[in-house]
């Protein structure tokens, strides 16, 4: 893979399903539940037992009633009101905004995109048409090693590539690496917990994208935790990296470096703090697939 000057990153955007441990604290809270009821109830019967010495009602009924000295009052009794029946209030449940089709979506993903940015000034670097069918064909790539830039979620970055000439050696120059900072930094800042619930959101129209590449019986989730390995699986290098030039193109003069997918010599072209950055939105990314 040369190195070239229209390189593109996407942010990487939950697999549901509930856990081992999940089901095993749902069944300890119903034999939980079920002891205090078994306790409450057991309770509740005060136990019989028989009376040791029978007892004897008197005979003699007098013929008149007994006379007291004073006349004793008849007991007021106190009227208590009924308390109001309170009626809990429900609040009207917000039915979820239907998807658009997949042809129709641009603008809703987009509103999504912005929304899981969170103020990070991204909308200069989103495509404008085909967001969903290019980041699944940019993900299919990555999953393989490959970069399709002609399919790219996210606009080139600005700047323009640039090497430095030391002791009759080309090096990458540490200033181009700042071409990325903008990416780097809107992956690093991303919100896990909303970015899975915006994914999650999305999944359908993925899904639908993802069918229409001709893999009907994969889960575009498991595509997603392949390109993740992929970009992960990169070196970080913290040393200057010579290159040399081909033609209007530069290489690694390294040979482990140049024999790299192209996706992972896009992680060291980014340097290593921008690289250090994704890595860690990806891990974060890949343990909320997983769950």
């Amino acid at each position: 893979m040369q190195v070239n000057q229209e390189d593109r990153i996407a942010p990487q955007e939950k697999r549901g399903g509930a856990s081992g441990l999940t089901i095993a604290i749902v069944v300890i809270l119903l034999m939980v539940a079920g002891g205090i009821y078994y306790f409450l109830n057991s309770k509740d019967e005060a136990p019989q037992t028989e009376l040791q010495t029978p007892v004897t009602l008197p005979t003699e009924i007098p013929e008149e009633p007994l006379v007291t000295d004073a006349q004793v009052p008849e007991p007021e009794v106190a009227l208590v009101a009924e308390p109001e029946l309170i009626t809990p209030t429900v609040e009207p449940q917000v039915e979820a905004t239907p998807l658009p089709a997949l042809a129709e979506s641009d603008s809703y993903v987009t509103e999504q995109a912005l929304e899981v940015a969170d103020g990070m000034k991204i909308d200069p670097i989103l495509v404008e048409k085909d967001i969903v069918r290019h980041f699944v064909v940019f993900v299919d790539n990555l999953a393989q090693g490959e970069l399709a830039r002609k399919v790219s979620p996210l606009k080139a970055p600005n700047g323009s590539f640039s090497v430095s000439d030391v002791t009759d050696k080309t090096y990458l120059n540490p200033d181009s690496y700042h071409r990325y900072d903008l990416y780097a930094d809107f992956a690093a800042g991303l919100n896990d917990q909303e970015l899975m619930a915006t994914y999650k959101k999305l999944s359908p129209l993925l899904n639908e994208a993802f069918e229409e590449l001709g893999y009907n019986n994969q889960n575009f989730d498991d595509r997603m935790l392949k390109a993740i390995d992929v970009m992960l699986a990169a070196p970080i290098i913290e040393h200057p990296i010579e290159v040399t030039s081909v033609s209007v193109n530069y290489q690694f003069v390294d040979p482990e470096l140049e024999a790299l997918p192209n996706a992972q010599k896009l992680m060291i072209r980014m340097g290593p703090q921008n690289s250090k950055k994704v890595k860690a939105a990806l891990r974060k990314l890949k343990l909320q697939l997983q769950k």
